[in-house]
């Protein structure tokens, strides 16, 4: 696995992070916690979890390893007119897709607000809300042909080694819905009361089209020319599909959670689907920048070192992916929980977001840290099942995860009468235990993947991160005592130094402690600097 290529995805991913934490920032400040920024987020999750079923996680990672195969056994050639096969159809699939879901709107939003309507909830039935849902689900659904199409392009561009463009596709979409969204939403509704957010609704459509056309010229370059192929009575599409089935399943446990959260949440009290969202949104940063590259990067060499069983390459491979996401996540996951509170103030707390959401956001994501770790390692880990073809452990991994999840978000809220944060704390929890069944389950296929090794890194790290953590705790104390009274530049300066000076002494630390993963960084910012 090639660190400059992971180093070069998370650049890419990190732009598309934080133009979606712009975004997020452009929300909170227009409708803060709202009732009606609640509807938008629980709409959105229709789109968004179908995506993850259907697009970026089941049909993306079947999509790779196939052809990542096929191109190595048959050569290119072949490997476009398979291609050619899943593009023509994932457009006339998801296209009816799309038009089942615009039609039976109503029933889905009918299903996402039934928890509120059980009378052991704080939030009534709100008819004006649900019309608004059931609008704006019918708007965002188209949004799932375009991702869907989008991926299969990511996929063909990852298996011929162009990981660029691709991860800057994401950066499209954030552009497009953001710039797209404000314009029909302020048109719509300049006062940016409930009726702006169908506009916003109708710039992700507008993100989705810009997700997809971007990539087009990097995929002409590496020879792809489409031609609609309507012969899916082929062994690739077959392949593809079989993958799939259980990855569908597997591969969006935590989306899937997230709607059942969702849902949860938009009984618990106006705001908490809010909360959750823009939570979810800053510990989806370490996992994108560094859980998804890291993936993105090892899957395809993981595909080729399967070809025939589980070669040699396999095991350090994985091990090797592994590591680095513990590298690299590890002490962001500690740095977002420790300064989560300056962290969220610095970022949302404006406009109509206040010091009440401030401290509300900052539970959940304290909350959703717990778990981080273990969710950005499913990234790497979870795809390796898919190359060596036992995907039937991560489906079922992920249905015990599922009904693990909807047990304790039912006993947290309804029995315990606890608050939204303890929906994050289920996620956290979910995620763990996904991680240590598909771990101990991969030592079984792939044998000895570096365990002892991956514990003395995990021991190295944890020590940096102890380091790192404590300064940060007590940089907090010193210079967030009163977040209130605070400006937004003394904020940032502050913020900025405290990291800066964290992110220092971690590397420091683990240099010391002759953590590996640090040479890979210290060799790609030598190869950059001799340019």
């Amino acid at each position: 696995m090639s660190a400059r290529a992971t180093w070069r995805v998370s650049a890419a991913v990190m732009l598309s992070r934080v133009l979606g934490l712009v975004r997020e920032m452009m929300f909170a400040a227009l409708f803060g916690g709202s009732r009606w920024m609640d509807c938008f987020y629980l709409a959105y999750k229709v789109p968004n979890l179908l995506r993850d079923l259907f697009a970026e996680g089941a049909l993306s990672q079947a999509f790779v390893t196939t052809f990542s195969k096929k191109v190595k056994s048959d050569g290119p050639e072949q490997a476009w007119v398979l291609a050619n096969r899943m593009m023509t159809l994932a457009a006339v699939f998801m296209g009816l897709v799309s038009l089942v879901g615009i039609g039976i709107a109503p029933w889905i939003v009918e299903l996402l607000t039934s928890l509120s309507k059980s009378g052991e909830t704080a939030r009534a039935y709100n008819p004006a809300e649900i019309s608004l849902m059931v609008e704006m689900v019918r708007v965002m659904y188209p949004f799932i042909a375009l991702v869907s199409l989008s991926a299969l392009v990511m996929g063909m561009l990852n298996a011929r080694d162009v990981f660029g463009m691709p991860a800057l596709a994401s950066c499209f979409f954030n552009i497009g819905s953001m710039l797209g969204g404000a314009a029909i939403g302020y048109w719509m509704d300049p006062t940016w009361g409930p009726q702006s957010l169908v506009g916003f609704s109708w710039g992700v459509v507008i993100g989705g089209v810009a997700q997809l056309v971007c990539q087009f010229p990097a995929l002409r370059a590496v020879g792809y020319r489409f031609v609609a192929d309507f012969k899916w009575n082929d062994s690739g599409v077959k392949q593809i599909l079989k993958l799939m089935g259980p990855a569908v399943i597997a591969a969006s446990v935590t989306q899937v959670n997230v709607v059942v959260n969702a849902m949860f949440a938009y009984g618990v009290g106006e705001g908490a689907v809010s909360w959750l969202s823009y939570a979810f949104r800053l510990m989806q940063l370490p996992i994108g920048v560094f859980g998804v590259a890291v993936a993105t990067v090892t899957l395809p060499a993981l595909s080729r070192a399967a070809l025939n069983g589980v070669g040699d390459d396999f095991a350090p491979t994985l091990s090797k992916g592994l590591k680095l996401v513990m590298f690299l996540v590890f002490p962001a996951t500690v740095g977002l929980v420790v300064l989560a509170e300056p962290i969220i103030s610095l970022l949302y707390e404006r406009g109509q977001f206040d010091a009440a959401d401030r401290m509300a956001t900052a539970g959940a994501l304290r909350a959703y840290g717990y778990g981080l770790l273990f969710y950005a390692g499913l990234k790497v880990l979870q795809p390796a099942f898919y190359a060596i073809e036992k995907r039937w452990l991560p489906m079922i991994a992920s249905l015990i995860a599922l009904f693990v999840n909807i047990g304790c978000n039912y006993v947290f809220v309804f029995v315990f009468k606890w608050g939204h944060e303890s929906l994050a704390l289920t996620t956290s929890i979910v995620a763990s235990l996904n991680f240590v069944f598909l771990y101990l389950a991969m030592m079984r296929y792939a044998g000895d993947i570096g365990t002892k090794g991956m514990a003395l890194a995990f021991l190295k790290i944890g020590v940096a991160t102890a380091v790192m953590g404590g300064l940060c705790y007590w940089g907090n104390i010193l210079l967030f005592w009163e977040l209130t009274d605070l400006k937004l530049p003394a904020k940032m300066l502050r913020l900025l130094l405290l990291i800066g000076a964290a992110a220092a002494a971690y590397f420091v630390t683990a240099r010391l402690l002759r953590v590996a993963e640090v040479a890979d960084v210290i060799a790609l910012v030598k190869r950059k600097a001799s340019r």
